[in-house]
């Protein structure tokens, strides 16, 4: 089966548009993790009663973030996707944040994407179109998700598409420099 983390990304710069594979679903208590060996998605754990995925939550094919996954994105759409679902994004911001566990601190941002196909969200094109009250409970998200998960996740900042891009570009890099290793 083929790894789904070297799908081309197909990032169209200009339009700030990009590919995603959903992992987890808007409004999910289960957490899903792509698993490259097996070609599925295997569940990674559980959120407690009461907290879930605010919105679909995956990750940019073809990139590499610090933490040795593929860049991760939150999607915004109108109704839940499924594990697994491939749709093209518009990158409209990033969630800048260190994490640390056991002593270990690194970088773990966020991009923030809108689906493609969606009319709830279909005007956003910069995260400072996004509410600021909907903004922070999506930051409140990553820390409380983590807590649970005995990791400390500090926010540092945000910043809009430019920033995203930049961001997204030097994930591509390093996912193609470790492809040539």
């Amino acid at each position: 089966m083929k790894d789904l983390t070297f799908l081309p990304h197909q990032l169209e710069v200009k339009k700030c548009v990009c590919r995603a594979i959903i992992e987890t679903p808007k409004g999910c208590r289960n957490k899903f993790d792509y698993d490259p060996d097996s070609g599925l998605f295997k569940l990674g754990g559980l959120l407690p009663e009461g907290m879930m995925f605010p919105f679909d939550f995956g990750f940019i094919p073809s990139t590499l973030a610090e933490d040795g996954d593929p860049i991760d994105i939150m999607v915004l759409m109108d109704a839940p996707a499924h594990v697994g679902c491939l749709m093209e994004v518009r990158i409209i911001g990033i969630v800048m944040a260190e994490q640390t566990e056991k002593g270990k601190t690194e970088t773990n941002s966020r991009l923030l994407g809108v689906a493609i196909h969606s009319y709830d969200h279909e005007d956003l094109t910069t995260i400072s179109d996004v509410s600021k009250t909907l903004l922070d409970q999506v930051e409140e998200f990553f820390v409380s998700y983590n807590k649970q998960r005995g990791k400390e996740f500090k926010i540092s900042g945000t910043g809009g598409p430019l920033k995203a891009i930049k961001f997204l570009k030097s994930g591509i890099k390093a996912h193609r420099e470790k492809r040539k290793k």
